[in-house]
């Protein structure tokens, strides 16, 4: 008994001191380099814009801020590699809708990366809504000359996704069960793949970020049919949202957020969360998001949470209607 008491108090002993440590760690956040783990290429829409903001980052942390490019795996490579890291604040993840579509998956080397549990969401960086373009070839000129045509003949008109599980093939299967229309897909290893071949009228249409097609749609090379958001983009000011376009209840956007390690102290996430707060509500961090047609976001940690819960439902419903087999 006398045994037993005396590994309790040292097992107490060692938790309070662990519980010391891990306050005096939070306490002198950041002391050193942050690193950034990005799931995209260099160049990349998501890739770039976390560098915009990289000079208010150093200056509101007081440290360098880096990126690390890990891109592969539907965004999977990147979370892995973040989930093994030290909880402490100094690797952070730039998550996207691909991870949270992972979460819709059966294939167990997923499971390792969760949003909510292995990795705690910070906040939303920003979102961007899907353009509907066709290639000029294509007979329509809007959305509903365009859902006609697939209606008159079905399975002859193409689209083109990012493969299994994408945003892109998600929406393509959601317009397909909103309208009643039989659109053949053809996917592509990755979003913005497909580009080259609905330009050159090899695929009749995609489901793009704005700012990837918004000069193409300006110079007649493609056409813009609707935008899957709520409400116009400056960007595409003449480009009617889905509902105007007359299919309602139809909205997808590209988003990403910033995430940290399950574990991580509270007040290094409210730090991180402080910071990239800041840094995205300067001018220039504004006028960016204005011109490439971003919508910033701004929610809490909780709130950032809910939100990908409500996407996960959504597109799982989608999933289980168009009987999407995510492996």
């Amino acid at each position: 008994m006398k045994l037993t008491l005396q590994s309790l108090q040292r097992m107490s002993l060692m938790a309070l001191v662990a519980v010391v440590c891990l306050t005096a760690q939070a306490q002198n956040f950041p002391s050193k380099t942050i690193r950034i783990v990005e799931p995209a290429g260099p160049g990349s829409a998501v890739d770039t814009a976390v560098r915009d903001i990289l000079p208010a980052l150093n200056e509101g942390f007081g440290q360098q801020v880096i990126i690390d490019n890990k891109p592969g795996g539907n965004s999977t490579i990147g979370a892995r590699e973040v989930v093994r890291a030290p909880a402490d604040g100094y690797t952070i993840f730039h998550g996207n809708i691909n991870n949270a579509l992972n979460d819709l998956s059966t294939n167990v080397n997923n499971n390792c990366c969760r949003l909510g549990e292995a990795l705690v969401p910070v906040m939303r960086l920003f979102s961007t809504p899907l353009v509907l373009v066709v290639n000029p070839n294509v007979k329509a000129r809007t959305l509903k000359e365009f859902l006609a045509l697939a209606k008159s003949e079905p399975d002859v008109l193409t689209y083109a996704s990012g493969g299994p599980g994408s945003i892109t093939q998600l929406l393509g299967e959601l317009v397909k069960s909103k309208a009643g229309v039989s659109i053949q897909e053809v996917p592509y290893k990755a979003i913005g793949a497909e580009l080259p071949d609905v330009m050159a009228g090899h695929v009749n249409a995609a489901y793009l970020a704005p700012v990837v097609v918004a000069q193409l749609i300006k110079s007649g090379k493609l056409i813009a049919l609707g935008i899957a958001s709520p409400k116009r983009l400056s960007l595409l000011s003449d480009v009617p949202t889905f509902a105007e376009a007359g299919l309602p209840n139809v909205e997808a956007a590209g988003w990403n957020g910033i995430f940290l390690p399950s574990g991580t102290a509270a007040p290094v996430v409210n730090r991180v969360f402080k910071e990239f707060t800041k840094a995205l509500s300067s001018p220039a961090a504004k006028a960016h998001g204005a011109e490439m047609g971003y919508e910033y976001g701004s929610e809490s940690p909780e709130e950032f949470n809910l939100f990908i819960k409500s996407e996960i439902s959504k597109w799982g419903q989608v999933v289980k209607e168009a009987k999407i087999k995510l492996e």
